[in-house]
């Protein structure tokens, strides 16, 4: 049974062909998000891609923003004007003709990365940040954190989003992220927090014992998961 994996960002949408042992068949590809992100635009790209995979039997797709029963209600990194009501998964399903689940993203990578041990908090640094929660191994789905107002009547997304980084360099913005950190450790006293995304390499300080990196090949492997 192999799994094609999606993972549909800000930036770019990635692809992982997962074996079901979690090793991945092939090699990883990347294609630019189109830009306006309309959900025929991201749907074709996706399915151009997908033509060129020479096996897979099942799709899995991470989602930037809240999905529930496969279905969009929001994308802030894409358009939430363009994403309300959208029906991704049948979308999907219907052009790719294969059977297809869409997650939250950073549900899906949390799903990959999540060890099943008490409260688990799951951080993307990229385009935004995304955000998982699990306790015991449970998902609590479309957490969104990034959203919450964080300080000065701002949201963590907004003062730890990928521009930011670039306006203010990795120095500042490390310092932002362990606030953030230490924000986080105070509401939820998780047992311990992953990190992933394009962003984590350029934190430049040691982290917390409680907190471990993972790679996106590691938090793919969720795409399995989500069929159990």
């Amino acid at each position: 049974m192999s799994t094609l994996a999606i993972d549909i960002g800000g930036g770019s949408i990635k692809f992982l062909t997962l074996s079901d042992d979690g090793s991945v068949t092939g090699d990883a590809q990347a294609r630019p998000t189109p830009d306006p992100a309309t959900p025929d635009a991201v749907i074709t790209t996706i399915c151009e891609v997908a033509d060129g995979v020479e096996v897979y039997h099942r799709v899995s797709v991470g989602f930037p923003g809240v999905v529930k029963s496969g279905v969009t209600y929001n994308a802030p990194n894409l358009g939430d004007e363009l994403w309300k009501a959208v029906p991704l998964k049948a979308k999907l399903e219907q052009r790719l003709g294969s059977r297809v689940r869409a997650v939250n993203d950073a549900d899906l990578q949390g799903l990959g990365v999540a060890e099943g041990h008490g409260v688990e908090l799951v951080l993307t640094l990229g385009t935004g940040l995304g955000s998982a929660l699990f306790t015991d191994g449970r998902l609590v789905p479309n957490l969104e954190l990034g959203h919450h107002p964080f300080r000065d009547g701002k949201t963590y997304e907004d003062l730890i989003r990928d521009e930011e980084l670039k306006r203010i360099g990795a120095s500042r913005w490390t310092e932002r992220v362990i606030d953030a950190l230490d924000e986080l450790e105070r509401l939820f006293n998780y047992d311990e927090l992953h990190i992933g995304g394009g962003n984590a390499r350029h934190l430049q300080r040691d982290m917390p014992a409680k907190v471990r990196f993972f790679s996106l090949e590691e938090a793919m492997r969720g795409a399995l998961r989500l069929w159990d």
